[in-house]
């Protein structure tokens, strides 16, 4: 008899983890909350612009009961309890639950949103910001990380009239050094989104946003972007070690050994990553984890010489195309590490402000430490082959040829 392993979370992580078991035979289930199949929610941003429909975003097929809310986990009985009244025995369980928007504390934002107001994570609110946006209609996105970069050129694509308020001193503090983020400011404001930092938001009158200083932005569309949390709630009320995300070891396993726990709401080793490259090597590893066990009805082997997620080293990168005025063309970075150097590293920093393009990576010892690509990333493949590796760095290549096409490697 084939045991029952059940997956929380119908989205990347989810899904991949889903069709490796499939396709190993295990018998899988995953409780998809969405009504819509699996989909890409990096390509969000391409389908606010218009540039895909929603039916190109969607991932490859997988056994997912849509529309499906998990609303506890008795551990006891090991089952699965849903909103439709429904339950499902596990053998093993996952939770794969991603992570929810950040809704920041601001007057006028209390329990449902305002109409105007928008959130930027599902499809569902790409849908409702489509339908909003038409050319001329003045809009507001609040928060200048990725997210919030991506929402900004996705309307100004559709014509709209954006301003960009980022409460940060930089756009994409958590990836840019400053000079990065001067240059792809250039770049929105190319577009024609108006970018105000160090811009700290108290309020809302409606559509209407009120800034710290009394100053009010007059709009019509307002889109929140201020971060991401894990979503954990399940995890907690099941009684699972819960820190910023569910604990989990390096065999993805949380403190119930029946329960494991991939992608945005996982912590391993202090770390919730929030980046679906980490989420899709979580998911590889488990499967591997999974069906690795000789028999899933038994109890699962502690410490046992099974596959392990010792972490990920993984460059972010972004690619923003869609309709827009031709001059400004397409939006390429990537970023890894720490771009900011301490005292005795080695820095190495191209900037071309004509083509829009700038290249730097932090050097300490033999290994590179961070580094920033905008505009041009010829070199990325082999950086990233030395920093997903963590590999030295041979000495007889001057550190200038890191950011030559081939990365002198």
């Amino acid at each position: 008899m084939k045991s029952e392993i059940v997956v929380i979370g119908g989205g990347t992580a989810g899904v991949r983890l889903a069709r490796q078991l499939g396709a190993s035979g295990a018998d899988v289930t995953v409780l998809g909350e969405e009504p819509h199949a699996p989909y890409n929610r990096l390509l969000l941003a391409e389908v606010l612009a218009g540039r895909y429909g929603p039916e190109v975003i969607a991932l490859p097929e997988a056994p997912v009961r849509r529309g499906v809310r998990a609303t506890a986990i008795d551990r006891d009985l090991r089952l699965v309890h849903c909103a439709d009244g429904t339950s499902v025995a596990y053998d093993r369980l996952v939770i794969a639950t991603g992570s929810n928007p950040v809704l920041p504390p601001l007057r006028g934002l209390a329990g449902e949103l305002p109409d105007g107001v928008h959130p930027f994570r599902t499809l569902d609110d790409c849908t409702a910001l489509s339908a909003a946006v038409r050319p001329g209609i003045h809009a507001v996105v609040v928060g200048g990380g990725l997210l919030g970069v991506s929402a900004a050129r996705a309307l100004a694509a559709r014509g709209a009239r954006v301003v960009l308020a980022q409460q940060g001193e930089h756009l994409m503090e958590r990836h840019l050094d400053v000079s990065a983020s001067e240059l792809l400011r250039g770049h929105l404001e190319s577009l024609g989104v108006e970018v105000h930092t160090e811009c700290r938001v108290r309020g809302l009158r409606g559509t209407a946003v009120e800034l710290a200083d009394g100053y009010v932005l007059d709009s019509e569309l307002v889109v929140l972007t201020c971060g991401v949390r894990p979503r954990v709630g399940l995890a907690h009320d099941a009684g699972l070690e819960v820190r910023r995300g569910i604990v989990v070891d390096d065999e993805l396993r949380t403190s119930d050994p029946y329960i494991y726990a991939i992608g945005d709401c996982a912590e391993h080793n202090g770390q919730v990553y929030g980046l679906a490259g980490p989420a899709l090597e979580q998911a590889d590893v488990l499967a591997r984890v999974l069906t690795s066990e000789p028999a899933l009805t038994a109890a699962p082997s502690l410490g046992s010489a099974s596959p392990r997620y010792t972490g990920t080293r993984a460059l972010t990168r972004l690619t923003l195309t869609g309709p827009g005025p031709a001059t400004a063309g397409p939006l390429d970075l990537a970023a890894f590490g720490d771009p900011t150097p301490r005292p005795g590293d080695d820095v190495v920093q191209l900037a071309d402000a004509t083509r829009g393009a700038y290249r730097k990576v932090v050097v300490r010892g033999d290994r590179l430490v961070g580094g920033v690509l905008l505009g041009d990333l010829a070199a990325v493949g082999a950086l990233a082959r030395a920093w997903e590796g963590d590999e030295a760095l041979p000495d007889t290549v001057p550190l200038l040829h890191l950011l030559t096409n081939d990365g002198g490697l």
